[in-house]
């Protein structure tokens, strides 16, 4: 609501928190109704959980973990696919490290490489550049995971290897995009009130990527960063937002702007534009999603290792992560947590991932929840 809105008579919409005192003020004097918010980025619930921030919440005002990790996302399909490259003759899967011990239907990366199976960890990638000049003889496939954060450095590999002439390089593609979860997040039927919105991400596609949804479904989107008081200021301001009156809450607003701009970064926009094209794609826990995946495009396609998109998938037995992304429960919740999955032995991916809600509330949070 701008200030031309505003009615006679009418009290001004209250400002957002400019310190850590303010925002505790809000929290404390907060006497509505719950609210569920959800932090869509893992950083924040790593933030959040290292920070103790849920506990100058008051009982009313509960966070939910999001889908914002995307090796949690990555269905089971998938990893069973690296598997199954990684053990063929003549090939070698490139990953990052916390992709290894992420579970499929036949095991893990890591059980992959015990049973011979060609797997190397790379820190960037970059680094398959100059592993496909040294192993020309072998074809070199890299998992190509993340949401837009990470995006533009696979589309940047790509054009670098097709300049350098580079033919033993594959990608299995199973990049996100954020956006499109949030039709399904944003439905009533979810009962989430407002959104964390992920700083990362909107690094990239700017903050007006969310209007449409807050306009559509009248819930409010605030930009954050990760600091403590960052994120406890930004959560502070929700609950401000969920307190206005309809359609006054379906707004967007950006508390991160030293990183994130209106319309991102539009270099990083024009080479993914480039290299990729939107395709639908199957989330864990969410399903498929129209125009929520990349597929590379044009003459970057004799990059692509095959499809690994759009493949229904099922969750594996007993575990609970598809609920969780969705903020249908707590990783408390899920009689497997802390029992028969934990990070040594994990059933599911939120469990393995740095940025999985289950592991972080496992090495946080676990002494109060077993």
């Amino acid at each position: 609501m701008s200030p031309g809105d505003q009615k006679a008579g009418q009290a001004a919409p209250a400002k957002a928190p400019r310190s850590i005192a303010e925002a505790r003020a809000i929290l404390e004097k907060d006497q509505g109704p719950r609210l569920n918010l959800m932090e869509v980025c893992g950083t924040h619930t790593a933030a959040i959980a290292q920070s103790g921030l849920r506990s100058l919440l008051p009982p009313q005002i509960r966070l939910v973990s999001g889908p914002g990790c995307p090796v949690c996302v990555t269905p089971s399909a998938y990893i069973d696919q690296l598997c199954d490259l990684a053990q063929q003759p003549g090939h070698l899967v490139l990953c990052f490290g916390d992709l290894i011990r992420v579970p499929g239907h036949r095991g893990s990366l890591g059980q992959a490489m015990a049973r011979g199976g060609q797997v190397r960890m790379i820190y960037s990638p970059l680094d398959a550049l100059e592993i496909c000049r040294t192993h020309p003889e072998q074809t070199i496939v890299l998992a190509a995971v993340g949401f837009e954060t990470t995006a533009p450095s696979y589309a940047l590999l790509v054009k670098r290897a097709l300049q350098a002439s580079i033919g033993n390089l594959r990608l299995l593609t199973a990049l996100r995009r954020m956006p499109p979860a949030l039709d399904l997040l944003c439905s009533p039927e979810s009962g989430i009130d407002g959104f964390l919105a992920p700083g990362h991400v909107s690094a990239i596609i700017g903050s007006r990527a969310y209007e449409s949804y807050a306009l559509t479904y009248c819930k409010p989107f605030v930009v954050a960063g990760f600091k403590a008081e960052d994120v406890l200021g930004a959560i502070a301001r929700l609950v401000q937002l969920c307190r206005r009156e309809m359609p006054a809450r379906g707004v967007v607003e950006n508390a991160y702007p030293a990183i994130v701009r209106p319309d991102g970064n539009q270099k990083a926009q024009a080479v993914l534009t480039e290299v990729f094209e939107y395709e639908s794609a199957a989330w864990r826990g969410l399903g498929v999603l129209p125009e929520s995946g990349y597929r590379l495009r044009g003459p970057y396609a004799a990059f692509d290792a095959g499809p690994a998109a759009a493949i229904e998938d099922e969750e594996l037995p007993g575990c609970r992560c598809g609920e969780l992304m969705l903020g249908k429960l707590e990783p408390e919740d899920c009689p497997l947590f802390g029992r028969t999955c934990r990070p040594e032995n994990p059933v599911g991916p939120c469990m393995v991932s740095t940025e999985g809600a289950c592991g972080i509330h496992f090495r946080y949070l676990a002494n109060q929840a077993l």
